[in-house]
């Protein structure tokens, strides 16, 4: 597999002062070595793979989880059958504690099955674990979600998340391949449902490309950027960049945390996608490149430009919005689409 060039390291950084709301500014990919080097299960980890489970387990209520369980054939890639109808592995359910025994049982197993506990929300799952476990965003004025990922040796298809996220490598190595937003036709997206983790996947097997099937692959590359996190190691992934995320240890934990710098009564842009595909997608050309227009007067343009001819008074929701713009166009949206 082709990584690309290095992604941009930060060394030495006082956990208690990380610049995130400089890196969200700026908006590029930068590794963050060592700032969780003192967290409990770090440490625990660089001593064992049983220490690490044992630290997990001190925190475990006996939550019901759900997690992804795949056989030997699919390698421990969560990922489609042959026509993208179907996932290529079950989602199953049981407590933290069993499924930590059940991979601990594939240690020595050549060609393990795969199992694999995404996106564990924390705060619900393992009360107290962040009070030893913790990046500090809280103290930065971040209002981030904490999840947990937890697995043997797992590949994440290449994807993207609408929040910013900080990612922190707390057991085993990952190596993270990054592609900046711009690059989404040549790393060829799925289906938009079923999706093996959320959220649209590369259908690319970076592993062995196929070039002739999937030929912009070779541009996408080019723009590629990576970085192997060791265990303490955290990354800053911008919002909306593509990355392709393999566990390299047949026990691997990592925490991270997403956040949106946009005001909580802005609504999600995916709905809105949605929409558009359904209203304009399929519209004969010249239609569609007129309403192209109206989307970069009215969307893409300076916010500023659609209605600055008005008085304040008339703008309406060409104005800036606000909670209660929000809840008055919200309210008209739901209306139109129930009639």
């Amino acid at each position: 597999m082709l990584h690309g060039v290095a992604i941009r390291t930060l060394e030495g950084l006082d956990p208690a002062a990380l610049p995130l709301h400089a890196l969200v500014a700026a908006g590029e990919p930068v590794v963050l070595r060592g700032i969780a080097r003192d967290w409990s299960l770090v440490q625990a980890g660089l001593r064992s793979n049983e220490e690490a489970m044992a630290c997990l387990r001190g925190f475990d209520t006996g939550t019901p989880v759900t997690y992804s369980h795949g056989g030997p054939e699919i390698e421990g890639r969560p990922f489609y059958n042959d026509d993208f109808t179907q996932l290529n592995f079950d989602v199953r359910r049981g407590v933290l504690s069993q499924v930590l025994d059940e991979i601990r049982d594939t240690f020595n197993v050549a060609r393990p099955p795969t199992y694999y506990v995404a996106s564990l929300l924390i705060e619900r799952a393992l009360p107290g674990f962040a009070a030893a476990n913790d990046a500090g965003l809280a103290a930065l004025g971040i209002n981030a979600t904490a999840s947990i990922w937890i697995g043997n040796r797992v590949t994440a298809s290449c994807h993207y998340d609408t929040p910013d996220n900080l990612a922190c490598c707390a057991v085993g190595r990952r190596r993270f391949t990054l592609f900046p937003p711009e690059q989404i036709d040549n790393l060829y997206p799925g289906p938009l449902e079923p999706t093996p983790g959320g959220q649209v996947v590369s259908v690319v097997d970076f592993d062995r490309p196929d070039f002739d099937r999937h030929p912009r692959f070779r541009d996408a590359l080019a723009h590629a950027q990576s970085a192997v996190l060791e265990p303490g190691d955290a990354i800053f992934i911008p919002s909306m960049w593509w990355h392709h995320v393999r566990s390299l240890e047949p026990f691997n934990v990592l925490v991270n945390y997403w956040w949106r710098s946009s005001p909580a009564y802005l609504s999600s842009p995916l709905p809105a996608l949605q929409h558009a595909m359904w209203a304009l997608r399929d519209l004969p050309p010249r239609e569609k490149q007129a309403w192209a227009k109206v989307f970069e007067y009215y969307v893409f343009g300076p916010a500023e430009r659609a209605g600055q001819h008005l008085p304040d008074a008339a703008r309406g929701e060409l104005a800036p919005f606000d909670e209660t713009l929000a809840r008055r166009v919200r309210a008209q949206l739901l209306g139109r689409l129930n009639r």
